[in-house]
């Protein structure tokens, strides 16, 4: 053989071999990898054939695949679609995206290893490969009393079970339709999509347990307080100072209450009525008297800090590693960079119900199978002891003063003793402050604990404080749970 075509020779079998050898790694090694991608339209489209299991609210299915007459096999279809998108997410041409879609993609699908026997089973009886069937926790009269109320504004509302961590509600604004982006039109799909994720107002981000976090203003307060009392050196009716402004220490800033005056004669006040007409002055003082350790601590008890999953990922709320006195003051009535998801001021008033215990917050309460057995069910579990029994019932009838003679009145609800607490936080030179209520009821025997948020004050603009805006819908919220 002359040497031209030895060469080519070695060539051609360099090449077969490269063809062997990228053909075994794509076949066998990355397959996997290859066929988990968001963006393998192939393999999306595959899934289209198989049934996905359905989201359920009660007894009523709220996202469930429906036959269709075109290639794809089957539709996904969104009763009441904008009232439970968050919950829900969409499924489409780009995935599972948001939601129990994407959070519980391998059961709804039918691909998780939980339901491998149950396949291997359909393979041999002939049965339609189906996904499993999620069971929520969600009450519909809680959450549409939440949608309800946020109807023209923007902001979040979550709503827990306080003895066992259950969500019965989740509600973010502003919302969309999951019906638009789960087609079988690509175009219009597309063009959906790309109106959804270039819109300024961000419906695509579920507010309630992420997004850009927000200062929680004076419903941190609570979290202070549970500190305070926690040290054994404060009681519900301890007097501390309450100024009408309060000169902080290393610095010539001075931090005011957000009303004229101080907050009791003399300048002084018990720490139940510092909640109750929620005084800045004293609970900076407060704060500062604590230490930036106690009040961590207290606030990681409460959860902060931790990365928990509903099962979608919440975003861990903070609080500064690092303060000197005058942030630890503005941080004490949560300010500062403090910030908070709604999910996790509910976990704190949930937390004071419990007798101090904050429970693992759930959205799904069990997994059923094509064949209705049960395959997984969630039993509540406990997170944190945030505050002692004595701790919580002080914390308890503080909040009830909070709505009874405070600045949360207008959460009262007739016959049923409510405990809350009311925040305005501020959040830019300029801006208009977010609108807080957190609150829990009956207080004697809580049923409910709830976190409402209305960004910007709402429709009341800067004339709004969370007692105005978001207090009634938390009322709101709790009068749905109660009446049920």
């Amino acid at each position: 053989m002359n040497a031209p075509v030895r060469k080519l020779s070695l060539v051609v079998a360099a090449l077969f071999g490269s063809l062997l050898v990228s053909t075994t790694l794509i076949q066998y090694v990355f397959a996997a990898d290859l066929n988990a991608r968001p963006d393998n339209r192939r393999t999306l489209l595959s899934t289209y054939a198989r049934e996905r299991g359905e989201i359920l609210v009660g007894q009523t299915p709220v996202a469930r695949s429906v036959p269709s007459d075109d290639q794809f096999k089957f539709q996904r279809e969104y009763a009441q679609g904008p009232l439970y998108s968050h919950v829900t997410g969409f499924y489409s041409f780009y995935g599972a995206q948001g939601g129990l879609e994407q959070a519980e993609n391998a059961m709804l699908s039918g691909s998780s290893d939980k339901l491998f026997y149950r396949r291997i089973s359909d393979l041999f009886t002939g049965r339609r490969p189906q996904g499993a069937t999620l069971e929520t926790t969600l009450d519909p009269a809680v959450q549409e009393a939440a949608d309800e109320g946020l109807e023209d504004i923007r902001g979040a509302a979550v709503a827990l079970d306080p003895s066992t961590g259950a969500i019965l509600a989740m509600v973010s604004h502003p919302n969309f339709d999951p019906n638009d982006v789960a087609g079988h039109d690509l175009d219009e799909v597309a063009e959906n999509y790309e109106e959804l994720n270039t819109d300024s107002s961000r419906p695509l981000v579920n507010r309630s347990i992420g997004g850009d976090l927000y200062p929680p203003g004076s419903v941190f307060k609570v979290v202070t307080a549970a500190a305070a009392l926690s040290t054994g050196e404060y009681t519900e009716d301890t007097v501390v100072p309450g100024p009408a402004v309060l000169d902080l220490p290393q610095t010539d800033a001075d931090l005011p209450n957000a009303f004229d005056g101080p907050c009791g004669p003399n300048d002084e006040v018990t720490m139940t009525e510092a909640l109750a007409v929620s005084c800045n002055t004293a609970f900076a003082r407060v704060g500062m008297d604590i230490g930036a350790e106690a009040l961590q601590s207290q606030a990681a008890k409460f959860g902060f800090g931790d990365s928990i999953s509903v099962p979608m990922r919440v975003t861990p709320s903070t609080v500064p590693a690092e303060m000197n006195l005058p942030q630890l003051a503005q941080a004490s009535i949560g300010q500062y960079d403090v910030r908070a998801t709604p999910i996790q001021m509910a976990m704190v008033a949930a937390g004071v119900a419990n007798d101090g215990v904050v429970m693992q917050p759930y959205l799904v309460q069990s997994v059923i199978g094509s064949d209705l057995s049960v395959i997984e069910s969630t039993d509540p579990q406990e997170l944190s002891e945030a505050v002692t029994p004595d701790v919580a019932a002080q914390l308890n009838r503080m909040m009830v003063a909070v709505v009874e003679d405070g600045s949360g009145r207008r959460a009262q609800i007739d016959g049923v003793s409510v405990a809350g607490k009311t925040g305005t936080a501020q959040h830019g030179e300029g801006r208009k402050a977010h609108a807080w209520f957190i609150s829990f009821a009956p207080a004697d025997d809580p049923q409910i604990a709830v976190a409402v948020i209305a960004e910007d004050g709402g429709v009341a603009g800067n004339e709004a404080g969370g007692g105005a805006v978001a207090a009634p819908i938390a009322r709101q919220m709790m009068e749905a749970r109660l009446d049920r």
